[in-house]
This record gives structure tokens, C-alpha cells and sequence, in this order.
């Protein structure tokens, strides 16, 4: 059987540090162009359209562009801004339907004459849609196509041959995140209302999940009464993985706690003397405690706070009455 030719080699040369610093710099020089330019004015009615926008939000571009256009809608989204990318391909086999008299369609293309957008244009303005131009050429074909168009100053592309689209996408992006954090301001988008829309990260877990979300209750909490020995509750102790007991009296108010800490210690002082002892004369009668109500991530900040960092907090009621108990591992366990 034959073989597949070798490629032909070429001489690999190294990248010095300096020329790494030449070309971000050069970048750096480039978006200062793109800031010193841009035209605020245009950029504050583009905001303010996008801003009192009766429907949908929708991006679209091709290639590169494309790509930025589909982030900036997932921004407004995570904002809670009804927005959705609509590709210019499937658009015209179909997904045009999404469109409405009541939606903004905003078209991405750094030359403004990319032939997918221009067929789109007549189609979407037939739906009645407001279209938008953001393009960096000027007097370009789908700027004069649209009800508005926003320049985007371009000096250059930091590629040697001025064509990879490597600084007209960074403006573009500059450009949408830094409109979606404006409107995001002029909705006056509360922590509570950010965390909401991401509830499986790590910011919308702390600013969402209270104690009573992720505390161990009931038949999980490792409860003994102070008249208890110690020897006769090291299997409560060990068997309910918080490493501690909570001890309580009979209308279940907390009295304090015993660690497997305490264990040691009170082994070590006490020696065969621990076999008499009960878990009331060793426990802990002020432990910090927390409230079922407070925040998850507040729980964790009292846990690490001085004197010494604590591995779990019971969970009392106003009435000092036990209902719970939330623990270090539960904490990191559920993501905050």
C-alpha cells in the first residue's frame, strides 16, 4: 500500500518576549482608536432603542461576527433582557417566523456588505422588524439598508495583512457588553434579580440558597441529652458525619455541643475518667449558632471567622429550639 507524503517542513522561529509586548501593545492601540472615535451619540440612541424595545432583541451576523452577535444576546439574556440570535442562513429557510412588528433585529458585519445579512435585510423589514447596523466601513451598503446604523471606529486589524478579524471583533464585542451593563443599569437589575438567572453558578448560589436550603435536619442531626456518657454517644458522634454532638434538652433547645475535638481533648486530660463522664460536663455551651433564614454564604463567613474557623453551625430558632445543623462540607458540597 503506499503512504501519504510528508508535509513539507517548515522552519519554526521562536516568538520573543518582545514581540509578544509589540503586538499587544499595537492592540491596546487600536481599541484606543475604537474609544477616542466612537460616536456617543449614535451609541446613546442605539441604547436607548435597545432600552425601550416593546419585544425581542435579536443579533445576528456571519462567521467571526457572528459569534460576537450570539455572545452579546446571551449577555442580554443572563440580564434578564428578552433577546435571542437569529442566524441569517436558517432565518431564510424558516426561522424569520420569529420575527414581529415589535422586535429590533441588530446586524453585526464589520464591512456592511456581507451578502448573507443583505438578503436578510428585505425579509425581516417585511416582518416589520426595527433593523440595526453595527458595522465599521463607512458608507456601506447595509447601513444604508436599515432604519439605523451604529459606526464602529476600526483603525486597523493587528493582523499583518489587515484582514483576520482579530480587533474589529474585540471592538464589537467591547461595544455589546459595554451596552448590555448600561441597560442593565437603566433597569436598575438588582444582585437578587442577576443571581436568579444563574442559579446553578457559584454567584447565584450565594446570593440565592439560605441556610434552611442546605442544612441537615430530623433524623440526620447527631442530637444527644446532656445526662448522656460520652462513651455511650460516640456512635451518634461518628455516624452522622458532622463531627460533633448537639446536645439538647427534652423540648429540643440547644445547650451547646461536643466535637470529636473535644473528644481528644477529653480523653487526654481525663484518661479512664472519660468513661464517667457525661456529654454535659464536657460540651460547649456557647457555640455560634445561625439563624434558618440567613444566607448560605453568610453561614460560611461566620464559620471562618475569629477567634478560630469552625467546621459546622447549629441552625436554632428564635426560641433557641434545634431544627438544624449546616456544616462546612454541605457548604463547599453545594457549590458556594
Amino acid at each position: 500500500m503506499g503512504s501519504l507524503p510528508s508535509p513539507p517542513s517548515k522552519k519554526s522561529s521562536e516568538i520573543s518576549q518582545s514581540t509578544l509586548l509589540h503586538l499587544f501593545k499595537s492592540q491596546q492601540d487600536h481599541l484606543n482608536y475604537f474609544f477616542q472615535n466612537l460616536d456617543l451619540t449614535q451609541t446613546l440612541a442605539f441604547t436607548h432603542t435597545l432600552l425601550n424595545s416593546p419585544g425581542t432583541i435579536f443579533f445576528t451576523g456571519v462567521g467571526k461576527s457572528g459569534f460576537v452577535a450570539n455572545k452579546i444576546s446571551q449577555t442580554l439574556v443572563s440580564l434578564g433582557i428578552p433577546s435571542a440570535f437569529l442566524s441569517p442562513l436558517d432565518a431564510l429557510h424558516g426561522d424569520i417566523g420569529a420575527l414581529s412588528s415589535r422586535d429590533i433585529l441588530v446586524l453585526f458585519s464589520k464591512s456592511g456588505s456581507t451578502e448573507e445579512l443583505l438578503r436578510l435585510v428585505p425579509c425581516a423589514r417585511a416582518k416589520g422588524t426595527y433593523l440595526i447596523a453595527v458595522t465599521s466601513v463607512e458608507g456601506n451598503a447595509l447601513a444604508s439598508l436599515c432604519d439605523m446604523n451604529v459606526h464602529l471606529p476600526l483603525e486597523k486589524e493587528l493582523c499583518p495583512f489587515n484582514m483576520a478579524p482579530v480587533t474589529s471583533t474585540a471592538i464589537q464585542m467591547v461595544f455589546g457588553d459595554t451596552v448590555a451593563i448600561a441597560l442593565m443599569g437603566a433597569r436598575n437589575l438588582t444582585k437578587e434579580e442577576y443571581a436568579a438567572n444563574h442559579p446553578a453558578g457559584r454567584i447565584g448560589k450565594s446570593l440565592i440558597f439560605k441556610v434552611k436550603d442546605v442544612m441537615k435536619k430530623q433524623d440526620e442531626l447527631p442530637v444527644c441529652r446532656e445526662g448522656d456518657l460520652i462513651m455511650d454517644q460516640l456512635v451518634e458522634l461518628t455516624s452522622k458525619g458532622c463531627g460533633c454532638l448537639l446536645v439538647i434538652d427534652e423540648e429540643y433547645h440547644l445547650i451547646g455541643t461536643f466535637t470529636d475535638g473535644d473528644l481528644r481533648r477529653t480523653l487526654k486530660a481525663s484518661g479512664e475518667g472519660i468513661f464517667k463522664l457525661t456529654v454535659g460536663e464536657m460540651c460547649n455551651r456557647k457555640p455560634r449558632t445561625i439563624d434558618p433564614d440567613a444566607m448560605a454564604v453568610e453561614a460560611m463567613q461566620k464559620m471562618e471567622s475569629p477567634p478560630s474557623p469552625v467546621q459546622f453551625l447549629p441552625v436554632i430558632n428564635q426560641q433557641n429550639v434545634l431544627i438544624g445543623i449546616v456544616t462546612l462540607h454541605g457548604l463547599v458540597s453545594a457549590g458556594l
